[in-house]
């Protein structure tokens, strides 16, 4: 190995490194953003309605996001595989795609004219990548689903949850 392989990988780790954080927490910024424009959507894991909800209209409603992990992510991750134990540094990035997928689930149901979402479920899939040998991650997808609907007027769809 020569001396200029030496220092090439370091400095592309380190580059990867400084690079991913500067996009991450652009990401978490603008998703503090969206998230206060979506707060008027009311997200539920309730699968019975409130006896006093009197419901007009219902859609299925999806919104999903894609996240690629960054080239730092996969070597820590790739070293913590060899050892064993929580791989800290995937949180975060689940923690956005989470978010992400249920601020785009939202966009959907406010733009068809809903505002209360019912029986809100999330699924995770990890997306293969494209190494020959076919192991390794290239990112994640998830998927925010549920029911969107429409009550009559005069409902107050806040006090009424159990």
């Amino acid at each position: 190995m020569d001396f200029l392989s030496l220092i090439i990988t370091p400095a592309m780790l380190l580059g990867a490194w400084i690079s991913g954080r500067a996009l991450e927490r652009r990401h978490l910024k603008n998703l503090l953003l969206l998230e206060s424009g979506s707060r008027g959507i009311l997200a539920v894991t309730i699968e019975e309605l409130p006896k006093d909800w009197h419901v007009q209209s219902c859609e299925l409603v999806m919104g999903n996001v894609v996240i690629s992990q960054d080239y730092f992510k996969r070597f820590m991750a790739s070293l913590k595989g060899v050892v064993g134990g929580n791989i800290g540094v995937f949180e975060p990035l689940l923690e956005r795609a989470r978010r992400e997928a249920l601020i785009r689930m939202k966009g959907v149901a406010h733009a068809r004219g809903y505002d209360t979402i019912i029986n809100v479920r999330l699924e995770t899939a990890a997306l293969a990548s494209s190494r020959s040998d076919g192991k390794g991650t290239a990112g994640v997808e998830i998927l925010a689903f549920g029911t969107a609907i429409s009550l009559s007027e005069g409902t107050n769809r806040r006090t009424s949850l159990p």
